[in-house]
């Protein structure tokens, strides 16, 4: 009985030790195998117009790309872009296959429980768009009629937090990997409205065809950009924030702004 007790008692302390591991693994900073690596992986969807998408060489190109390559020369490092599947950002971030997601993400309460962000460099808000010719004008008139987004997106949160889904038709959002798939079918007619960030929607519009569709008054929230991390990287944190005040100290940040949108919107 008392080796009994004993192996009981021995196998709790090991539980208790791995379990302690486990929280003190959540929140180690990797700032020095970054710095030792020499550059920062930033995972980004790379059809996230103007942010980060493809150029017609299939080059990586986008406001928050070319905000990115500045901040990693302000930390004294060179950056890689992965592509990722945005529906898995937090958990390529977790695992350690990205350092950072930048790509218009917006600070949230749900993603502040998993993701460490930076201070907000961009304000943002989400829209809905609807074709030009259609009779949806408000946000009332999205009752029982085909409305779509991104998975995963801001854009789904905010949708879930105003509780609107439950009055589009069947009671769904229809969920697209990309948003250009989502309005690819608002064009064809298969929905009839997308909800989307603000940035891309009136890009895309004005690259598509400002004549085919409208962006109603009503919107469902503002919200702010920021760049996610992990929550134990508190070095890394402290070096990017300060290489951002500095894009703004400096003007690169407003070039950057005024280049993408023609004017300085960085907060």
């Amino acid at each position: 009985m008392k080796k009994l007790k004993f192996l009981v008692i021995s196998v709790l302390i090991l539980g208790l030790i791995l379990s302690g591991c486990g929280v003190k693994n959540k929140s180690i900073d990797t700032w020095n195998k970054i710095e030792e690596r020499g550059s920062i992986i930033v995972g980004l969807d790379d059809t996230f117009v103007p942010m980060g998408f493809r150029d017609k060489d299939g080059g990586l190109t986008g406001f928050d790309v070319e905000l990115a390559r500045e901040a990693a020369l302000g930390m004294g490092l060179k950056v890689e872009f992965q592509p990722i599947d945005w529906n898995l950002k937090e958990q390529e971030l977790d695992s350690g296959n990205i350092d950072l997601i930048w790509n218009g993400y917006s600070i949230s309460e749900e993603r502040l429980k998993k993701v460490n962000f930076t201070k907000p460099y961009l304000d943002n808000r989400q829209v809905i768009v609807s074709l030009n010719s259609s009779d949806i004008n408000t946000k009332e008139d999205l009752k029982n009629r085909i409305v779509a987004t991104q998975n995963s997106s801001s854009s789904l949160e905010a949708l879930e937090k105003a509780d609107a889904i439950k009055d589009f038709k069947n009671a769904e959002v229809i969920l697209f990997d990309t948003y250009n798939e989502a309005f690819m079918d608002l064009e064809a007619g298969r929905v009839e409205a997308v909800v989307a960030d603000q940035v891309l929607a009136r890009y895309y519009i004005a690259e598509r065809g400002e004549e085919k569709y409208k962006v109603l008054n009503d919107d469902f929230g503002d919200e702010e950009y920021g760049v996610g991390l992990r929550l134990g990287d508190e070095v890394l944190l402290e070096r990017l924030n300060k290489a951002l005040d500095e894009m703004k100290k400096n003007g690169t940040a407003k070039a950057i702004s005024e280049k993408w949108f023609g004017e300085n919107i960085i907060k």
